[in-house]
């Protein structure tokens, strides 16, 4: 019979654009996550974050949740949810509080911590995170734990995740009707954050750009501290659909051209005519001809879209640290650029991201897993791993935050036209 999962084992659960996935591990004393099973199923009902039809999203939770049981032989009864979407939003904020007998205290620290959280929120939104970032008492700065400290003053740094309420309330619903309890929620950015970033990485200053199906969460350190954290409402399936309009094919035919041929990196000089040679037939759309293109057309098509969505990334990143320089704070990124989730298999994409950003990049895979690692030691489960170191860390739920982001137009226009118009409207807007 069954073994129902006990306290200690952990459940993550990921309902992604692309796929549902489900991790069943338990965190061993000295941080390692011991996987012990996992269910994974394509993803219907969801866009972006955003539920489109409740039955299917069910559904394929239910069929990720019976995979991940079997591998485990358990009975699952709760889980650590991730959420992402356009919806979420971030912004950093600061409490100030006077410390009663010249010490800080306990009770002061989270007192100073809810002053900084207390930042009114558009309808609609709810706290999802309230993440320190660092104390100063009186005029010494920097403090990473101000406790039993003398002075008169204590000022808190945090950075704020929220999302929507509906949007939460939904995922949830979708979850609960499976039969399954939701534990904690988690921002799916953040969660990544736990499993491929090291803390030498935060200290150095690090940027994480986790790659999915229908997003890209952007995860910022410095310092030791989140900075910055924004959800791009584009990922790897609007460069599928691109593909698909180009080469006039499905989309599951797009998507399979994509992977097996596709680069981030057009071909140099001397390989293209080696390129040239691959030739690649295409299914027509609605019983038309197959076409033949060559390798290298279709890497031009891909390499300028992952090009384009990371220099989006590479604009942003130059605002936020104009911003950084201004308030005193540290903002060169030694540690350089981290790249994850489905979208960090594309080949060249480390190559594609070093050349835009102009620093070190490497692509990461979950740090510190044991157990059934040749099924999950993949950066497209960097989240859900992450869900699990996460919800040790984090015993107690954190506060729940809000974000919305205005709808977009469709990524695709005319071609090659219509991708490049999209985003420089995002650049524009970030």
């Amino acid at each position: 019979m069954a073994k129902i999962v006990e306290s200690k084992t952990i459940v993550g659960l990921e309902v992604g654009t692309s796929k549902v996935v489900a991790v069943v591990g338990e965190v061993l004393p000295d941080g390692v996550v011991n996987v012990l099973g996992y269910g994974s199923c394509p993803s219907k009902g969801i866009d972006k974050g955003s539920i489109t039809d409740l039955a299917a999203v069910v559904k394929s939770i239910q069929r990720a949740i019976e995979g991940a049981e079997a591998v485990a032989d358990c009975q699952i009864v709760s889980v650590t949810l991730a959420i992402t979407g356009e919806h979420i939003q971030s912004l950093n904020d600061s409490g100030l509080v006077p410390i009663a007998n010249n010490e800080v205290t306990q009770d002061e620290i989270d007192s100073a911590m809810h002053t900084a959280s207390s930042v009114k929120l558009p309808e609609g939104l709810s706290l999802l995170h309230v993440i320190p970032q660092e104390f100063a008492v009186d005029q010494q700065q920097n403090i990473k734990n101000p406790l039993g400290l003398q002075g008169v003053r204590l000022k808190a740094q945090a950075h704020l995740i929220g999302c929507h309420q509906a949007w939460l309330n939904n995922l949830q619903k979708a979850v609960e009707m499976c039969g399954l309890k939701v534990d904690q929620i988690v921002f799916s950015g953040l969660a990544s954050t736990y499993s491929v970033l090291s803390e030498d990485e935060k200290d150095l200053g690090v940027c994480l750009i986790d790659f999915g199906g229908g997003s890209m969460d952007i995860m910022v350190y410095t310092n030791g501290a989140l900075r910055y954290s924004k959800v791009v409402p584009y990922g790897g399936n609007d460069i599928t659909d691109f593909v698909a309009q180009s080469l006039t094919t499905s989309r599951q035919e797009a998507e399979s051209i994509k992977i097996n041929y596709g680069s981030a990196v057009n071909p140099s000089e001397d390989l293209a005519e080696h390129f040239a040679k691959k030739k690649v037939e295409v299914t027509g759309l609605g019983g038309s001809a197959s076409r033949v293109f060559t390798k290298a057309q279709i890497v031009d098509v891909t390499s300028k879209c992952y090009g384009d969505l990371l220099r989006v990334v590479q604009s942003e990143l130059e605002h936020l640290r104009r911003d950084l320089i201004s308030k005193g704070a540290k903002a060169d990124l030694i540690a350089g650029i981290v790249l994850t989730g489905g979208g960090a298999n594309m080949e060249d994409i480390a190559k594609c991201a070093t050349t835009i950003f102009g620093s070190h990049v490497r692509v990461g895979s979950p740090l510190n897993i044991t157990g059934l690692t040749d099924y999950v030691n993949k950066p497209q489960y960097a989240t859900v791993l992450g869900l699990l170191q996460y919800s040790h860390h984090n015993d107690e739920d954190n506060t729940p935050l809000i974000s919305s982001l205005t709808s977009e137009e469709s990524i695709l226009g005319s071609i090659w036209g219509g991708f490049k118009k999209i985003v420089k409207k995002v650049g524009s807007e970030f």
